[in-house]
C-alpha cells in the first residue's frame, strides 16, 4: 500500500484528488492539507511514502515546501503538480530534487502511475515541462538573496527578515540591494516583480 499526502489549496480539487486516488487498491491517502506550511507537520505525523504537492500554495510555495520536506523526511518522494509554466519555477523544482513533476491536467490513471513510479524510487517528469525547465535561464540570485527577497515579497520588513534568518539588519539590507542590482531592477518592489515573473522566488 502506497501512503500518500495531498497538498492542494482548492478544497474541491483536493477532495477530487483524494477520491480519485482512493479508487486505486494500492494507494491510500493518509493526509490532505491546504497550505505549504502544513506539509511537513502533517508528513511527520502520518509518514507518507509520496507527497503530491501543488506548486502554487499559500503560506509556502510547493517547491520551497518540497525542499523542506526532503530535509525533514527524505524517505518521502515528492511529486509536484503544476498548472504553471514559469521556467524558473520548474527549474527550481528540478533543483529541489523532487522525484517528479506533472501537469495538473494529467489523467487520473497517469497520476496514479506517476505515484507508483516515484514510490518505487523512479522519476516521473513530464517531457514538455522538463524541456521548459532546462531551457530556462538560471536565477542570478544567491540562495540568501532569494530567501531575503522571498520574505520581502510577503511584506516582511528588513528587521523581521533579519530576526527570522538570524542575520543583522545591515546584512539583510545588503542582500536586498544586491538582489535589486543583479536583477537590473529600479527598486525592491521591481526586483520582487522580476523575480516572481521569472519564477525565481
Amino acid at each position: 500500500m502506497i501512503r500518500v499526502l495531498v497538498a492542494e489549496d482548492m478544497h474541491i480539487l483536493r477532495e477530487a484528488l483524494v477520491e480519485l486516488l482512493s479508487l486505486n487498491d494500492d494507494i491510500e491517502v493518509v493526509a490532505g492539507v491546504a497550505s505549504g506550511l502544513e506539509i511537513v507537520p502533517a508528513a511527520l505525523e502520518c509518514r507518507p511514502d509520496v507527497a503530491v504537492i501543488d506548486i502554487d500554495l499559500p503560506g509556502r510555495d510547493g517547491v520551497a515546501a518540497a525542499a523542506e520536506l526532503r530535509r525533514a523526511l527524505p524517505e518521502c518522494a515528492v511529486l509536484i503538480l503544476t498548472a504553471l509554466t514559469k521556467p524558473g519555477v520548474l527549474r527550481r523544482a528540478l533543483g529541489a530534487q523532487v522525484a517528479g513533476f506533472v501537469p495538473k491536467d494529467i489523467r487520473p490513471a497517469e497520476l496514479a502511475a506517476a505515484i507508483r513510479t516515484v514510490a518505487a524510487g523512479g522519476r516521473a517528469v513530464d517531457p514538455a515541462l522538463a524541456l521548459v525547465a532546462l531551457e530556462a535561464p538560471e536565477s542570478p540570485l544567491s540562495q540568501r538573496e532569494t530567501e531575503v527577497l522571498r520574505m520581502s515579497a510577503t511584506g516582511a520588513q528588513p528587521a523581521e527578515i533579519a530576526e527570522h534568518l538570524f542575520l543583522t539588519y545591515g546584512t539583510v539590507r545588503n542582500y536586498l540591494t544586491s538582489a535589486v542590482t543583479k536583477l537590473g531592477a529600479r527598486n525592491r518592489v521591481d526586483a520582487i516583480r522580476i523575480a516572481t515573473e521569472s519564477g525565481w522566488i
